[in-house]
């Protein structure tokens, strides 16, 4: 199976928040960026892995700045790092301002997809090979992630969790 970068991912989707998005207050509601980061996510998975895919988590999301009526949001989104059947997938999501056009990142989050054939059972992905120190750095991480998550659900020993050794020594 061939290594692919975080390029070959790269998932861009550029969108308007219109009035039956948004909250009393004229922000976009959270659950509808979710459900956009969803789909941009899966898009960056999917291009990775050539399978179908199901989100298996969202492991983080930071809603750091609200998102007006009549903004445009774009959602970037790239694979990671790649596991054996599973995918992280890195999304920045940035507003435009109107005037300017300046671009402010608003929010980012990091989901989890597992590709699978078609009777939904598991299969292996392309390995990653990060380039940017971004992306190297992001890759780094990611495994941190994973054994933290994993050992939050029980599914491996703290002691096991090689790359959190130290955090805690």
């Amino acid at each position: 199976m061939q290594a692919k970068t975080p390029e070959q991912s790269k998932t861009i989707m550029t969108d308007l928040v219109l009035p039956s998005e948004t909250n009393p207050i004229n922000n976009l509601f959270g659950g509808e960026l979710l459900a956009r980061m969803d789909r941009a996510a899966s898009i960056a998975a999917r291009r990775h892995s050539r399978r179908i895919v199901v989100t298996a988590s969202v492991n983080h999301v930071a809603f750091n700045r609200s998102v007006p009526l009549g903004s445009v949001v774009t959602i970037e989104a790239k694979v990671s790092r790649s596991f054996k059947s599973s995918m992280e997938v890195f999304m920045d999501v940035w507003i435009e301002d109107r005037e300017s056009g300046l671009r402010t990142k608003a929010n980012e989050a990091i989901y989890t997809f597992v590709a699978v054939d078609e009777t939904g059972r598991p299969v292996e992905v392309p390995e990653l090979v990060p380039e940017t120190d971004l992306e190297k750095a992001r890759f780094e991480a990611a495994l941190r992630r994973k054994q933290l998550s994993l050992v939050l659900a029980g599914k491996m020993k703290p002691n096991e969790a090689t790359e959190l050794k130290a955090l805690f020594e």
